[in-house]
C-alpha cells in the first residue's frame, strides 16, 4: 500500500502567486556520543518567481561545507540563507545538483568556515521499534526542535505532495511516529547514539477519536549519500542534474494534448520565442511533450544558453515551430 502525505518544507506566498559513523575511539574508551544540533543548519529560502518564501532544514555533511537537504526545500528558490544551528554563524549557498526523483539536493555554503559536521549512521542496520528523534527547523521558527518516537517500518513507499503542486513516488522509506512537522524537511533522524541514520522528507497527521495518529517518513542515510556522491561526479544523468537549471519562464498546466502555459514571464525566453497564456506546449528539443513531468525533464536535460526547438499550439489552436533559448532559473 502507498501513503500519500504531505512534504515538510515550510512555504509562504503571497495571495496572487499563480501557481538529518562516530570515529572510532581508543580501544579502551567507547564512541563519544555526537552533539545533537552539530552540523544542522536553518534553511530558508526567497522563491523569486513566486513572490514568496519557504524555510526547511539541511546537514553539513563534509569540512567542504557541503549541505545535504531535500529537493522540495529548495524547489524554485533564487536565494539562499543558511543558519548553522550550533554556531549562529550564517551563510549564503549555491546549488551543486539535486535529483528530483530522490528527493535529495546537495548546497554549497559560502564562504567556507570551520564548520561542524553530522555524524552518519548506518542505515541497512535499523530495526523496526528502535527509538528515534528528529531534529529541524519546525514551523520554520529557527533553532531546532527535537520529536521523539520509533521506528514504525521500513521500506515504504509514499506518493509526496508539496504546496506548489509537485508530487514523487519515494520508496525504501522510513517510518516513524516521531511527531515531525512543515520545516523539518531536510533535518536528521537520529539513532539513540546521535548518529544521523536518515534524512526527514514527509509526514502527515490523522486526526481521529480526538487522537492525533502521526506518520514520518524519512530517506535511509546510505540512499541519500548514495545520491550525494552521484552529484559529486559532476555529471548530469536521467535521475540526477548538476550545475545550473534551464528556465523557460512560464507557469503551466496539464491540459489534453500538452502543457498549457498560464503565465509568461515578461522579457524571458518564452515570451521571446512567441509563447503567450493559452498556448499548449507540444515538444520541446525534438522531445514531445505530453505533461509537465514530460516537461520538467526535458527542461532538466536543457544547458541554460543553449537553443532548442519548441512546438505548441496557440490559444486559437493554430499550431507553430520554433527556438527557445533557456536561461538560468532557479532549481526544480
Amino acid at each position: 500500500m502507498t501513503a500519500v502525505v504531505r512534504r515538510l518544507r515550510m512555504l509562504a506566498l503571497v495571495p496572487l502567486l499563480l501557481l538529518a559513523l562516530a570515529a572510532p575511539a581508543a580501544a579502551a574508551q567507547p564512541a563519544a556520543k555526537p552533539k545533537p544540533n552539530a552540523g544542522i543548519v536553518d534553511i530558508y529560502t526567497t522563491l523569486g518567481y513566486q513572490n514568496g518564501t519557504a524555510a526547511g532544514t539541511g546537514m553539513i555533511i563534509n569540512a567542504a561545507g557541503e549541505v545535504l537537504t531535500n529537493n522540495h526545500v529548495i524547489r524554485g528558490a533564487t536565494d539562499f540563507k543558511l543558519v548553522e544551528v550550533s554556531t549562529k554563524r550564517t551563510y549564503t549557498a549555491t546549488v551543486v545538483g539535486y535529483s528530483v526523483s530522490a528527493d535529495v539536493a546537495v548546497l554549497q555554503i559560502d564562504p567556507v568556515t570551520k564548520v561542524k559536521t553530522i555524524k552518519p549512521g548506518n542505515s541497512a542496520k535499523l530495526k523496526v521499534g528502535q527509538p528515534v528523534a528528529a531534529r529541524g527547523n519546525a514551523g520554520g521558527r529557527g533553532g531546532v526542535t527535537v520529536a521523539k518516537g520509533k521506528i514504525t517500518g521500513l521500506n515504504k513507499q509514499i506518493v509526496a505532495s508539496d504546496d506548489q503542486g509537485g508530487s514523487e513516488t519515494l520508496t525504501n522509506l522510513i517510518e516513524t511516529n516521531a511527531g515531525i512537522e512543515p520545516g523539518d524537511s531536510g533535518g536528521p533522524l537520529l539513532n539513540a547514539a546521535g548518529q544521523t541514520i536518515g534524512m526527514v522528507t514527509a509526514g502527515t497527521n490523522t486526526f481521529r477519536f480526538q487522537t492525533t495518529a502521526t506518520r514520518g517518513y524519512a530517506i535511509p542515510i546510505n540512499k541519500a549519500l548514495g545520491v550525494v556522491r552521484l552529484i559529486e561526479n559532476g555529471v548530469s544523468t536521467t535521475t540526477v542534474h548538476v550545475g545550473p537549471t534551464a528556465f523557460l519562464g512560464v507557469s503551466i498546466q496539464d491540459v489534453q494534448g500538452g502543457v498549457m502555459v498560464q503565465a509568461v514571464l515578461s522579457g524571458n525566453a518564452a515570451e521571446t520565442a512567441g509563447l503567450a497564456p493559452g498556448s499548449v506546449i507540444t515538444s520541446l528539443n525534438g522531445t514531445t511533450v505530453g505533461s509537465s513531468a514530460d516537461l520538467q525533464n526535458t527542461v532538466l536535460s536543457l544547458v541554460p544558453g543553449t537553443t532548442v526547438s519548441i512546438g505548441w499550439t496557440d490559444a486559437a489552436g493554430v499550431a507553430h515551430t520554433g527556438t527557445i533559448t533557456p536561461v538560468a532559473g532557479p532549481p526544480q
